[in-house]
């Protein structure tokens, strides 16, 4: 079943691309048609290209990774904000900062340092500084809780990077290409469908159709993370049944044992002897097997 429709899509103003003289060439392929001299995108492919991304993006959840989403033009910050926090997953709708997938080590480090802050307000350390130092400390940690506030659960690179304008987040595109992370892209009829694994043909320029291919993925996502769940959920009670089963294996011996006689009691132990002796042979013969020269006959175990 398809993740969203024709309707839907063309009520949100999807198909809507750029001028005509804007155009990229490689985005042939997407465009229907075109009308006073605007681009029109091909709704069918539209939907086809939503319904792969969102199952990519489902599989990359359902593993339990991470999937950083990147928007920080007008239209598409407040939409993105708002829909990724309901998967708790990271995201930025500030400012790119540059080296953010490549040099991943020292952003983490600006995140350890709002942790830093954290713990100097609630260790008492606030109180032995003066108020100038605290303002600065507080300003600081206000900044960086913008700039980096909504990665902060980031502890590792992501395993995939969604992007709304791949003209304007260029360099975030570039890092990801560099790391191999696999990006998912809105693209429009002015960018190059070329420089994204998963591009989606859709006007990226309107906050509706930013929506409307956005819940289409945050849906997918929010499956793979419920499916992740029931299965661990269902390993662990297979787990807890098979400790269960063992448990009451354990005491249905133990009262047998109890209900034995004395010479019952002794057969019953040296039948089991008799076995682990035998398990042990079998396993003497299988080495001597395996250590004799090729072509050379295997010595017959002594009776």
């Amino acid at each position: 079943m398809a993740r969203t429709n024709y309707n839907e899509l063309l009520d949100a103003g999807v198909h809507f691309g750029h001028l005509k003289r804007k155009w990229n060439p490689n985005m042939a392929p997407y465009i229907f048609m075109e009308r006073n001299g605007i681009h029109i995108i091909d709704l069918n492919k539209t939907i086809a290209k939503v319904d792969e991304a969102a199952a990519a993006l489902k599989q990359i959840a359902k593993s339990g990774k991470k999937i950083l989403f990147v928007a920080t033009k007008k239209q598409a910050k407040e939409v993105v904000a708002q829909q990724v926090k309901q998967v708790n997953m990271p995201y930025v709708t500030e400012r790119w900062p540059g080296g953010m997938l490549t040099n991943f080590a020292t952003i983490r480090k600006a995140v350890k340092k709002m942790s830093a802050i954290d713990k100097m307000s609630t260790d008492g350390t606030f109180e032995n500084i003066s108020k100038k130092e605290r303002l600065q400390v507080t300003r600081e940690r206000a900044k960086l809780e913008k700039q980096f506030g909504s990665i902060a659960d980031l502890s590792r690179l992501p395993a995939a990077v969604f992007i709304v304008d791949i003209m304007k987040e260029h360099i975030a595109v570039a890092e990801a290409q560099k790391l191999n992370i696999p990006t998912f892209a809105i693209v429009d009829t002015n960018s190059d469908p070329n420089l994204v694994d998963f591009p989606i043909p859709a006007n990226d320029d309107a906050s509706k159709s930013i929506s409307i291919i956005l819940k289409s993925m945050i849906e997918a996502v929010q499956e793979g993370l419920t499916e992740r769940k029931l299965e661990k959920d269902k390993a662990d009670e297979e787990e807890r049944d098979a400790e269960m089963e063992e448990a009451e294996a354990k005491a249905k011996s133990v009262e047998e044992m109890e209900d034995m006689d004395e010479d019952e009691k002794e057969a019953a132990k040296n039948k089991a002897k008799k076995l682990k002796n035998k398990e042990e042979e079998d396993a003497d013969t299988m080495k001597k097997t395996a250590k004799a020269p090729k072509g050379a006959p295997a010595r017959r175990p002594r009776k």
